[in-house]
């Protein structure tokens, strides 16, 4: 089983990415899950360029990686400058690693319209730099930017890169898709030339670019062609398109093609660790994510459930449990008996293919869906409506009545007040909250009323709120659909109302919200 070294550089292409931002301590939170699971390089960023990589591995010192390599990025020793004295080469020594990855141009177009130097120095700048780096004692990975349209423009002068950064004793060479054009039948037959001419003793890697959509495919190509080390990031977060995307590299590598890339055990890490990168980065996770996405293993259509049932590779490639992800059961009007029942199994319910009940719930699901439920996006409020179907369910507390109101002030500035009555165990509660909306004011009030009943609700909040108009041809009359997100310090939940009043539809799911929090926490 050959092994292949995974190589990660999201705190530093994937930060390049539109819509992320790193804070030192954000890299830091992330260097040390990616070393968790035991990928062999991190990149952590350009010490030579700003103050906040620098930063950053000033702080990495503390951490002590128990499992990955910290690598710092930067470029070749600028024309007419020595190695000596290149500022941006004496903050590799600053970061403190013993791993550098150095690129240079390898596209004769770069050097001549960009760089604006001779063919021959730019030769001279590559092989004086690593040649400097060994000379410290550091190990050198040449990145060939733009080696593969180099390699198609003028291939004599991209091989002549190459062998000026052996010259100078680089230990690997990262053959660079920077533009990310590139064609996986091609790349493979491109591939297979240079690690046929410098596959040993260094090492060749791969790193590709998504513009085509072709990042993955054309990382694992180069990996069948010999490439031994991939670079990429996790999510394939990246300027432009993006990069390669290790969490779906690294199961395809591993689990379908006999490569080693991580432990099995580590392996179980990868979902977490690439919804752990989106939470940091505030990027939506991708819910059609390959084999870490929430609905990478989730079923649906009633016949596709069944079959599931009986044998999970009817519809499943890999087991999800291999990396870290897990199967789910949608509930919709496509639904069937069979997914009710194993619904209902997941919330320790006892029900059975044949039982009335179960029909009678399928039959509640389809006129909800029909009526614009969408309960696959609200398993919260799935789980109650099941709960009350079987006779399982005590509500919390009744509402008495609520009413909103919306002020603008002569300053233009919104004031929305929420009023509410509700009882509990007979007990009547009667408040107002404001909040930044309707729907804020009144989540604030219904809240506000409940705590000093069910104290645990102080540690739940709402964190995210959409609304969809269900027949745009209605216009204001229409219903709309709100979904609501909420959440703990343990999990969060989702859960949906629909109604021709937006208000109504946000109470609707509010209420829900509030009696799964109850629930999940047992309270009496």
């Amino acid at each position: 089983m050959r092994e292949i070294k995974i190589y990660d550089t999201t705190l530093r292409d994937g930060s390049q990415g539109e819509g992320i931002s790193f804070s030192v301590s954000d890299k830091l939170k992330i260097a040390k899950k990616l070393d968790s699971m035991g990928v062999h390089y991190i990149e952590g960023g350009w010490p030579g360029s700003n103050p906040k990589d620098m930063e950053f591995f000033k702080e990495a010192k503390k951490i002590k990686l128990k499992r990955s390599e910290l690598v710092a990025f930067g470029s070749t020793r600028r024309a007419k400058t020595s190695p000596t004295k290149d500022e941006n080469l004496k903050g590799f020594f600053k970061a403190g690693v013993s791993t550098v990855a150095v690129f240079g141009k390898t596209w004769d177009m770069h050097v001549t319209d960009v760089f604006k130097v001779p063919l021959r120095e730019n030769l001279e700048m590559i092989q004086d730099t690593v040649e400097y780096l060994k000379s410290k004692k550091l190990r050198v990975f040449y990145d060939a930017e733009h080696f593969f349209d180099g390699y198609k423009h003028n291939k004599e002068y991209a091989l002549e890169t190459l062998r000026a950064a052996v010259k100078g004793g680089c230990d690997a060479i990262v053959l660079c898709d920077t533009n990310g054009g590139m064609v996986t039948s091609e790349l493979g037959v491109t591939v297979r030339a240079i690690v046929s001419e410098f596959g040993s003793p260094v090492l060749i890697g791969i790193h590709t670019h998504n513009d085509s959509g072709m990042a993955v495919a054309n990382s694992i190509a180069a990996v069948e062609s010999g490439c031994s080390i991939v670079q990429g990031t996790i999510n394939g977060y990246g300027e432009r398109c993006g990069n390669a995307d290790l969490c779906v590299i690294i199961p395809n590598l591993q689990l379908k093609m006999g490569y080693s890339c991580l432990s099995k055990s580590n392996l179980k890490e990868l979902t977490e660790v690439s919804h752990y990168v989106s939470e940091v980065a505030n990027m939506k996770q991708q819910d059609n994510q390959p084999f870490v996405g929430r609905s990478a293993f989730a079923h649906k259509g009633g016949v596709h459930v069944n079959a599931v049932m009986k044998n999970p590779e009817t519809y499943e490639h890999v087991r999800p449990e291999t990396i870290g992800n897990h199967r789910r059961i949608l509930i919709s009007e496509l639904s069937g008996q069979t997914s009710i029942v194993l619904k209902a199994k997941e919330m320790e319910l006892d029900l059975s293919k044949n039982d009335p009940k179960t029909r009678k719930i399928l039959k509640l699901v389809q006129n909800l869906e029909n009526q614009g439920y969408y309960f696959e996006a609200a398993d919260a409020s799935f789980e109650l409506l099941m709960k009350k179907a079987l006779k399982k369910y005590k509500p919390f507390f009744a509402l008495e009545g609520f009413k909103v109101s919306i002020e603008k002030r002569e300053d233009n500035t919104l004031i929305s007040e929420a009023t509410i009555k509700v009882r509990v165990n007979r007990r009547i509660e009667h408040t107002a909250a404001e909040g930044d909306g309707p729907v804020n004011a009144l989540d604030n009030a219904l809240r506000k009323a409940l705590n000093k009943f069910y104290p645990t609700l102080s540690r739940m909040h709402l964190s995210d709120f959409k609304v969809r108009v269900l027949d745009e041809k209605a216009g204001t009359a229409a219903n709309v659909r709100v979904l609501i997100q909420s959440q703990d310090e343990k999990s969060s939940w989702n859960t949906i109302g629909v109604s021709g009043n937006i208000i109504e539809a946000s109470w609707q799911a509010l209420v829900d919200s509030v009696e799964y929090k109850l629930l999940k926490d047992k309270v009496k």
